[in-house]
């Protein structure tokens, strides 16, 4: 589903997030399904925040996966359909789970560098 550069950018994100270890991470997690047109205002949304310890690929299911103390989040390489780079320490991923059934992953790292 996602582009060769897409693909590459998501590689490169995972190869370096070990750069953020032991800063405190925020995720932002929507569920959506008008997937032409997002509208945050019909998005279901919940938010999370830990200390990042860890970061894996998991190549039994095609996951990638970030967790901290009590906290486990995985995104699913196999249904990345975007990846995006808004801002210094701001990364974004959006996973399709069905027809117009969205997931999208806001991922903040809140680092002093």
């Amino acid at each position: 589903m996602i582009s060769n550069e897409l693909r590459e950018q998501v590689v490169e994100f995972f190869e370096s997030v070990q750069k953020y270890y032991g800063d405190l991470t925020e995720i932002t997690e929507g569920l959506y399904s008008h997937g032409d047109t997002f509208d945050a205002n019909l998005t279901t949304w919940n938010l999370s925040e830990f200390t990042l310890i860890r970061s894996a690929y998991r190549n039994n299911g095609a996951r990638l996966m970030m967790e901290g103390e009590k906290m486990y989040y995985e995104i699913s390489a196999e249904r990345l359909v975007d990846f995006k780079h808004p801002g210094r320490h701001v990364y974004e991923f959006v996973e399709l789970y069905g027809v117009n059934v969205y997931r999208i992953t806001k991922v903040r790292f809140h680092s002093k560098y």
